[in-house]
């Protein structure tokens, strides 16, 4: 008797996220407008992969050391007033417009489509995010779990350019790291045993990727669409859609007619 193959992709579809517009007075911004500018008639559009804020599910608490996944659109002179964070790494990838970041420890900075930022909450840090520019800002901003906690805050950052865009292009570009992995460099270098990797892929372009033994992945295609193969599965993407990869897997990713913008986490089982 055959012993059924447990399935090692399994798609989280962009209609079982949760989607978060809250009022505009919770982070002190003024009421929201009619502007040819806006593309949402709320200021913000957040898609919650995990639990957070409002949004309580017991099977989407987290995913390994993923504790927050959120997908944000904020449109043009709104953002986040200063608020506080400890005990977290935070990872901010950015897809369109510019987020300017300010925090307590006296970092200031504006960050365009394909810069990535960290911060190490720790014993706490008070930050602020804002989109002065006039046109939207969409951002991916993920929670990881520390390994210890009490940790001294730090930030550091990666503004994208153009030898930034060519490490990304139809290759992964390895963007995010444990510091405590020393075999490897990248760019953000976080307290956890977390990696990140980012594509931009050209139309029906193909690229590789293996999850080992003992780890899993989990998967955003933020922009376009993209066909994942892995040990006979197949399945599809679409903007917005995530996928957990959760048992060893040889992948194969095969852009869409309008190519694919991909976020792969990459930690430890758990």
């Amino acid at each position: 008797k055959k012993t059924k193959k447990m399935s090692a992709l399994v798609k989280i579809p962009k209609s079982s996220l949760y989607v978060s517009q809250p009022g505009p007075w919770g982070f002190g911004n003024p009421a929201n407008e009619v502007s040819k500018n806006w593309t949402n008639k709320n200021w913000l559009k957040s898609m919650f992969h995990f639990s957070f804020a409002e949004y309580g599910n017991d099977e989407r608490e987290r995913f390994g050391v993923i504790r927050v996944l959120n997908d944000d659109l904020v449109q043009p002179k709104r953002g986040f007033g200063t608020h506080p964070h400890s005990n977290m790494e935070i990872i901010t990838y950015v897809l369109e417009g510019s987020l300017t970041h300010q925090d307590s420890m006296g970092t200031k900075e504006s960050l365009s489509r394909g810069s990535i930022q960290f911060m190490t909450a720790g014993t706490g840090v008070s930050h602020s995010e804002f989109n002065h520019g006039d046109t939207p800002l969409r951002f991916i901003q993920t929670w990881i779990l520390p390994r210890s906690r009490g940790l001294k805050p730090n930030y550091g950052s990666l503004v994208s350019d153009s030898a930034c865009e060519v490490s990304r292009k139809n290759k992964w570009a390895h963007l995010c790291s444990d510091v405590d992995n020393k075999s490897v460099t990248t760019p953000i270098k976080i307290n956890q045993d977390c990696n990140l990797f980012v594509t931009e892929m050209d139309s029906q372009n193909s690229l590789q990727m293996s999850i080992n033994e003992n780890r899993q992945g989990y998967l955003l295609c933020a922009e376009g669409a993209v066909q994942i193969v892995a040990n006979g599965e197949t399945v599809s993407l679409e903007r917005h859609d995530a996928l957990q990869i959760v048992n060893p897997s040889s992948l194969e990713f095969k852009a869409g007619s309008d190519g694919a913008h991909l976020l792969l986490f990459e930690m430890a089982k758990n």
